[in-house]
């Protein structure tokens, strides 16, 4: 009885998270700029100079963010598997331990989590606070936005984490080969 309890509330919280993405206001806008300076495995970026692209954003954290951790296999599989067609993932760290900001703490974890896409770090969370936060309550702030070639904000996976085998997973690979089809 116990393990049938816990499986339904996992789906219950999965179809919730799937349904509260899907009715986000921000579903459909053009992605706000981001202030981002300090950037790994990358020149800094603007949001412009990614248009033409699909683009995957992710904001984490470590080391305490579980579903950041357990998140980063998906993220470096969408990478590995689609950006010869388009995808371009973006990582966007945001500190929130109480420790001072370590750029290259930053740097080796996301070495630990083989992220070789471009890694961006939102100090204060001034671009996480534009783009979630804002006149918003949210659950959580590891939050991914899924741009079309556009700019325009067409998913949102609203925190938590996408591990292969979940519903997550599959709704955030099916809306990356959708967009990836169009022009």
């Amino acid at each position: 009885m116990k393990l049938v309890c816990l499986v339904l509330t996992s789906l219950a919280f999965a179809f919730s998270a799937v349904n509260s993405a899907a009715a986000d206001p921000l579903i459909g806008q053009p992605a706000p700029d981001w202030q981002l300076m300090n950037w790994l495995n990358s020149a800094p970026l603007a949001l412009k100079e990614l248009r033409g692209q699909v683009v995957l954003i992710r904001w984490w954290t470590a080391p305490q963010c579980e579903f950041c951790r357990v998140t980063a296999p998906a993220l470096n599989e969408f990478r590995a598997d689609y950006s010869g067609k388009g995808l371009r993932v973006i990582g966007i760290y945001h500190h929130k331990v109480r420790s001072p900001l370590d750029p290259q703490q930053v740097a080796e974890r996301a070495s630990e989590y083989g992220f070789k896409f471009p890694v961006a770090i939102d100090p204060g969370w001034r671009s996480l606070k534009r783009w979630w936060l804002d006149g918003h309550e949210r659950d959580f702030t590891s939050v991914s936005f899924l741009l079309d070639r556009r700019g325009v904000i067409r998913h949102i996976h609203p925190g938590g984490q996408y591990v292969k085998g979940d519903a997550d997973y599959a709704a955030m690979k099916g809306k990356i080969a959708e967009l990836l089809t169009e022009k």
